[in-house]
Protein backbone atom coordinates (compact mmCIF):
# COMPACT_ATOMS: atom_id res chain seq x y z
CA UNK A 1 0.00 0.00 0.00
CA UNK A 2 2.69 2.68 -1.09
CA UNK A 3 0.09 5.43 -1.21
CA UNK A 4 -1.49 4.80 2.10
CA UNK A 5 -0.13 7.21 4.55
CA UNK A 6 -0.15 7.38 8.18
CA UNK A 7 1.59 10.09 11.17
CA UNK A 8 3.07 9.26 14.68
CA UNK A 9 2.77 12.40 16.97
CA UNK A 10 5.06 12.30 20.12
CA UNK A 11 3.96 14.93 22.61
CA UNK A 12 6.42 15.11 24.96
CA UNK A 13 7.04 17.42 28.00
CA UNK A 14 10.27 19.17 26.15
CA UNK A 15 10.00 18.60 22.63
CA UNK A 16 6.63 17.45 20.21
CA UNK A 17 7.87 15.18 17.30
CA UNK A 18 6.06 14.45 14.10
CA UNK A 19 7.08 11.14 11.34
CA UNK A 20 4.74 10.84 8.54
CA UNK A 21 5.72 7.16 6.68
CA UNK A 22 4.28 5.74 3.73
CA UNK A 23 2.75 2.62 3.34
CA UNK A 24 5.98 0.52 2.64
CA UNK A 25 6.95 2.15 6.00
CA UNK A 26 9.34 4.89 4.25
CA UNK A 27 9.87 7.92 6.29
CA UNK A 28 8.51 10.71 4.34
CA UNK A 29 8.89 13.48 6.33
CA UNK A 30 9.39 14.39 9.87
CA UNK A 31 9.23 17.52 12.53
CA UNK A 32 10.12 18.81 15.87
CA UNK A 33 9.61 21.48 17.83
CA UNK A 34 9.21 22.43 21.82
CA UNK A 35 6.29 21.89 23.36
CA UNK A 36 5.61 24.89 25.27
CA UNK A 37 2.42 24.84 28.15
CA UNK A 38 -0.08 24.35 25.50
CA UNK A 39 -0.69 20.87 24.31
CA UNK A 40 -2.63 20.77 22.16
CA UNK A 41 -0.92 23.69 20.17
CA UNK A 42 1.94 22.13 20.12
CA UNK A 43 0.04 18.98 18.51
CA UNK A 44 -1.24 20.81 15.76
CA UNK A 45 1.55 23.00 15.26
CA UNK A 46 4.01 19.93 14.63
CA UNK A 47 1.51 18.61 12.78
CA UNK A 48 1.13 21.14 10.41
CA UNK A 49 4.82 21.57 10.01
CA UNK A 50 4.96 17.55 9.26
CA UNK A 51 2.98 18.43 6.66
CA UNK A 52 5.03 21.07 4.90
CA UNK A 53 8.00 18.60 5.55
CA UNK A 54 6.48 15.67 3.77
CA UNK A 55 4.91 17.81 1.20
CA UNK A 56 1.49 16.24 2.16
CA UNK A 57 -2.20 17.59 2.50
CA UNK A 58 -3.73 16.77 5.56
CA UNK A 59 -6.85 14.82 3.66
CA UNK A 60 -3.69 12.24 2.85
CA UNK A 61 -3.14 11.19 5.92
CA UNK A 62 -5.35 8.30 6.42
CA UNK A 63 -4.29 7.45 10.11
CA UNK A 64 -2.88 9.43 13.28
CA UNK A 65 -1.66 7.81 16.20
CA UNK A 66 -0.49 9.83 18.91
CA UNK A 67 1.68 9.32 22.17
CA UNK A 68 3.75 10.29 24.65
CA UNK A 69 2.83 12.94 27.61
CA UNK A 70 0.03 14.90 25.82
CA UNK A 71 -1.32 12.42 23.27
CA UNK A 72 -5.03 12.72 24.37
CA UNK A 73 -4.50 16.79 23.17
CA UNK A 74 -4.76 15.96 19.89
CA UNK A 75 -8.16 16.25 18.78
CA UNK A 76 -6.84 15.27 15.05
CA UNK A 77 -5.91 11.82 16.45
CA UNK A 78 -7.27 8.22 15.74
CA UNK A 79 -6.09 6.28 18.46
CA UNK A 80 -3.56 7.16 21.34
CA UNK A 81 -0.68 4.82 22.43
CA UNK A 82 1.91 4.31 25.37
CA UNK A 83 5.01 5.66 25.23
CA UNK A 84 5.98 2.28 26.45
CA UNK A 85 4.41 0.81 23.71
CA UNK A 86 5.70 2.74 20.90
CA UNK A 87 9.51 3.36 21.84
CA UNK A 88 9.78 -0.69 21.85
CA UNK A 89 7.98 -1.05 18.66
CA UNK A 90 10.39 1.79 16.72
CA UNK A 91 13.54 0.23 18.68
CA UNK A 92 12.79 -3.62 17.05
CA UNK A 93 11.81 -2.18 13.71
CA UNK A 94 15.38 0.03 13.53
CA UNK A 95 17.48 -2.76 15.37
CA UNK A 96 15.63 -6.16 15.33
CA UNK A 97 18.31 -7.69 18.31
CA UNK A 98 17.09 -4.76 20.76
CA UNK A 99 16.46 -6.17 23.73
CA UNK A 100 17.55 -3.31 26.71
CA UNK A 101 15.83 0.56 25.76
CA UNK A 102 17.38 3.45 26.97
CA UNK A 103 14.92 6.60 26.63
CA UNK A 104 16.40 9.87 27.99
CA UNK A 105 13.44 12.66 28.11
CA UNK A 106 13.29 16.06 29.60
CA UNK A 107 11.63 15.41 32.82
CA UNK A 108 11.77 11.72 32.97
CA UNK A 109 14.35 8.62 32.03
CA UNK A 110 12.88 5.27 30.98
CA UNK A 111 14.30 1.98 30.77
CA UNK A 112 12.63 -1.38 28.94
CA UNK A 113 13.33 -4.56 28.54
CA UNK A 114 11.69 -5.73 25.19
CA UNK A 115 11.37 -9.33 23.23
CA UNK A 116 12.02 -9.77 19.49
CA UNK A 117 8.47 -8.77 18.68
CA UNK A 118 8.88 -5.28 20.08
CA UNK A 119 6.62 -6.63 23.34
CA UNK A 120 7.14 -4.61 26.86
CA UNK A 121 8.80 -7.04 29.10
CA UNK A 122 9.38 -4.64 32.25
CA UNK A 123 10.42 -1.30 32.77
CA UNK A 124 11.87 1.38 34.79
CA UNK A 125 11.24 4.92 35.07
CA UNK A 126 12.95 7.79 37.13
CA UNK A 127 10.68 10.94 36.74
CA UNK A 128 10.45 12.44 40.40
CA UNK A 129 14.24 13.44 40.56
CA UNK A 130 14.93 16.49 38.54
CA UNK A 131 19.15 15.02 38.44
CA UNK A 132 18.52 12.36 36.63
CA UNK A 133 16.96 13.99 33.70
CA UNK A 134 17.43 15.86 30.26
CA UNK A 135 16.44 19.32 31.94
CA UNK A 136 19.51 18.93 34.25
CA UNK A 137 21.85 19.02 31.72
CA UNK A 138 19.79 22.10 29.67
CA UNK A 139 19.74 23.67 33.38
CA UNK A 140 23.51 22.87 34.11
CA UNK A 141 24.19 24.71 30.32
CA UNK A 142 22.02 27.84 31.51
CA UNK A 143 24.22 28.35 34.43
CA UNK A 144 27.19 28.34 32.31
CA UNK A 145 25.94 31.23 29.68
CA UNK A 146 25.26 27.93 27.10
CA UNK A 147 22.36 26.99 24.82
CA UNK A 148 20.97 23.84 24.23
CA UNK A 149 22.52 23.01 20.88
CA UNK A 150 26.11 23.89 22.86
CA UNK A 151 25.41 21.71 25.57
CA UNK A 152 27.38 18.49 23.28
CA UNK A 153 29.77 20.36 21.45
CA UNK A 154 31.55 22.36 24.38
CA UNK A 155 31.16 18.76 26.67
CA UNK A 156 32.86 16.71 23.51
CA UNK A 157 36.19 18.78 23.78
CA UNK A 158 36.15 18.39 27.73
CA UNK A 159 39.99 16.76 28.90
CA UNK A 160 39.15 16.14 32.85
CA UNK A 161 35.60 16.32 33.59
CA UNK A 162 34.84 17.08 36.90
CA UNK A 163 32.57 15.06 39.42
CA UNK A 164 29.15 16.36 40.02
CA UNK A 165 28.15 13.89 42.57
CA UNK A 166 24.91 15.37 44.25
CA UNK A 167 21.87 13.42 43.81
CA UNK A 168 19.57 16.08 44.12
CA UNK A 169 19.35 18.55 41.37
CA UNK A 170 19.45 21.53 44.21
CA UNK A 171 22.80 20.29 45.43
CA UNK A 172 24.13 19.61 42.47
CA UNK A 173 23.39 22.73 40.71
CA UNK A 174 25.79 24.32 43.97
CA UNK A 175 28.66 21.80 42.58
CA UNK A 176 28.18 23.81 39.28
CA UNK A 177 27.98 26.74 40.24
CA UNK A 178 30.95 26.25 42.82
CA UNK A 179 33.03 24.67 39.97
CA UNK A 180 32.87 27.73 38.40
CA UNK A 181 33.58 29.93 41.12
CA UNK A 182 36.64 27.94 41.41
CA UNK A 183 37.54 28.67 37.54
CA UNK A 184 36.77 25.22 36.19
CA UNK A 185 36.79 25.51 32.42
CA UNK A 186 33.00 25.10 31.07
CA UNK A 187 33.46 22.29 28.98
CA UNK A 188 34.53 20.32 32.33
CA UNK A 189 31.57 21.01 34.23
CA UNK A 190 29.00 20.26 31.57
CA UNK A 191 31.50 16.80 30.69
CA UNK A 192 30.89 15.86 34.22
CA UNK A 193 27.29 16.72 34.51
CA UNK A 194 26.38 13.86 31.40
CA UNK A 195 28.35 10.98 33.18
CA UNK A 196 26.42 11.98 36.20
CA UNK A 197 23.59 11.51 34.22
CA UNK A 198 24.83 8.90 32.35
CA UNK A 199 26.10 6.84 35.67
CA UNK A 200 21.98 7.51 36.83
CA UNK A 201 20.26 6.54 33.58
CA UNK A 202 22.73 3.03 33.38
CA UNK A 203 21.74 2.39 37.14
CA UNK A 204 17.85 2.46 35.48
CA UNK A 205 18.97 -0.25 33.18
CA UNK A 206 20.79 -2.72 35.74
CA UNK A 207 17.24 -2.57 37.30
CA UNK A 208 15.21 -3.38 34.59
CA UNK A 209 17.55 -6.23 33.65
CA UNK A 210 20.88 -5.67 31.45
CA UNK A 211 20.77 -7.86 28.33
CA UNK A 212 22.65 -7.77 25.46
CA UNK A 213 21.02 -5.88 22.44
CA UNK A 214 21.35 -2.27 24.23
CA UNK A 215 19.65 0.73 22.49
CA UNK A 216 19.45 4.72 23.47
CA UNK A 217 16.78 6.92 22.03
CA UNK A 218 15.38 10.06 22.84
CA UNK A 219 16.77 13.74 22.12
CA UNK A 220 19.97 13.03 23.92
CA UNK A 221 20.81 10.39 20.76
CA UNK A 222 21.71 13.78 18.82
CA UNK A 223 24.57 14.45 21.58
CA UNK A 224 28.01 12.42 21.08
CA UNK A 225 29.34 13.65 24.23
CA UNK A 226 26.06 11.47 26.03
CA UNK A 227 26.31 8.32 24.20
CA UNK A 228 30.20 8.27 24.87
CA UNK A 229 29.39 8.92 29.13
CA UNK A 230 26.59 6.53 28.53
CA UNK A 231 28.74 3.77 26.37
CA UNK A 232 31.93 4.28 29.05
CA UNK A 233 29.38 3.68 31.89
CA UNK A 234 27.78 1.10 30.71
CA UNK A 235 31.19 -0.75 29.22
CA UNK A 236 29.05 -1.72 25.87
CA UNK A 237 27.69 0.35 22.52
CA UNK A 238 24.50 1.85 22.30
CA UNK A 239 22.44 1.48 19.44
CA UNK A 240 21.41 4.85 17.56
CA UNK A 241 19.00 5.37 14.73
CA UNK A 242 20.39 7.30 12.20
CA UNK A 243 19.15 10.79 10.84
CA UNK A 244 17.87 12.18 13.80
CA UNK A 245 15.39 9.62 14.00
CA UNK A 246 16.21 8.70 17.69
CA UNK A 247 14.62 11.81 18.90
CA UNK A 248 11.49 10.57 16.81
CA UNK A 249 11.80 6.86 18.38
CA UNK A 250 8.14 7.24 20.12
CA UNK A 251 6.41 9.19 17.21
CA UNK A 252 8.23 6.32 15.12
CA UNK A 253 6.59 3.89 17.35
CA UNK A 254 2.85 5.09 17.05
CA UNK A 255 3.24 5.69 13.38
CA UNK A 256 4.35 2.36 13.03
CA UNK A 257 1.59 0.95 15.23
CA UNK A 258 -0.68 3.46 13.29
CA UNK A 259 -0.61 1.70 9.74
CA UNK A 260 -0.83 -1.92 10.90
CA UNK A 261 -4.08 -0.65 12.70
CA UNK A 262 -4.78 0.66 8.87
CA UNK A 263 -3.48 -2.56 7.14
CA UNK A 264 -5.82 -4.87 9.57
CA UNK A 265 -8.74 -2.79 9.02
CA UNK A 266 -8.69 -2.30 4.76
CA UNK A 267 -8.08 -6.19 4.90
CA UNK A 268 -11.09 -6.23 7.03
CA UNK A 269 -13.00 -3.84 4.47
CA UNK A 270 -13.42 -1.64 7.32
CA UNK A 271 -13.78 1.96 7.27
CA UNK A 272 -11.10 4.32 9.46
CA UNK A 273 -12.93 5.43 12.45
CA UNK A 274 -13.70 8.95 12.96
CA UNK A 275 -10.78 11.31 14.73
CA UNK A 276 -10.88 12.19 18.64
CA UNK A 277 -12.54 15.70 17.83
CA UNK A 278 -15.14 13.65 15.48
CA UNK A 279 -16.38 11.60 18.42
CA UNK A 280 -16.04 14.80 20.76
CA UNK A 281 -13.43 13.93 22.81
CA UNK A 282 -11.30 16.67 22.84
CA UNK A 283 -9.07 17.01 26.06
CA UNK A 284 -7.00 20.46 27.28
CA UNK A 285 -4.73 18.83 29.33
CA UNK A 286 -2.16 15.88 29.52
CA UNK A 287 -3.99 12.78 31.39
CA UNK A 288 -2.38 9.96 33.84
CA UNK A 289 0.88 9.32 32.00
CA UNK A 290 0.05 5.38 32.09
CA UNK A 291 -2.47 2.71 31.58
CA UNK A 292 -5.01 2.37 34.73
CA UNK A 293 -4.24 -1.59 34.28
CA UNK A 294 -0.80 -1.08 35.07
CA UNK A 295 0.63 -2.54 38.37
CA UNK A 296 0.77 0.12 41.61
CA UNK A 297 3.47 2.18 42.47
CA UNK A 298 6.77 1.40 44.70
CA UNK A 299 8.71 4.70 44.95
CA UNK A 300 11.97 4.20 46.05
CA UNK A 301 14.03 7.18 47.69
CA UNK A 302 17.23 8.41 46.47
CA UNK A 303 19.91 6.94 48.50
CA UNK A 304 23.60 8.12 49.58
CA UNK A 305 24.98 5.56 46.47
CA UNK A 306 23.56 7.54 43.51
CA UNK A 307 20.35 6.26 42.67
CA UNK A 308 17.29 8.17 42.40
CA UNK A 309 13.71 7.22 42.91
CA UNK A 310 11.96 5.07 40.22
CA UNK A 311 8.93 4.13 39.54
CA UNK A 312 9.05 -0.05 38.81
CA UNK A 313 6.64 -1.81 37.38
CA UNK A 314 6.05 -5.42 35.70
CA UNK A 315 3.89 -4.93 32.54
CA UNK A 316 1.27 -7.11 31.80
CA UNK A 317 0.02 -7.88 28.29
CA UNK A 318 -2.64 -5.93 28.74
CA UNK A 319 -0.96 -2.64 29.27
CA UNK A 320 0.62 -3.26 25.82
CA UNK A 321 -2.28 0.19 25.09
CA UNK A 322 -3.54 2.42 27.09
Amino acid sequence: MPHVHVAGIDIGSTYTKAIALNGNREVVGTAVRRTGFKLAQAAEGVFEELLKASRLERSVIAYVAATGYGRYTAPFRHTQITELTAHAQAAVHLFPETRTLLDIGGQDIKALKIDAQGRVKAFRLNDKCAAGTGAFLEKTARYLGLTTDDIGPYAIRSTKPVEVSSVCAVFAESEVINHLANGIPAEDIMMGAMVALGGRAVQLMRRVGLEPGYMLAGGMTRNAAMVNALEDNLKSKLKVAPDGLGQLNGALGAALLGLRRVEKLIAEGRPIPPTAAQQGQTDTAARRRWSAQAVKKRVEPCTVTGSCPVVIKVLPQAVAAA
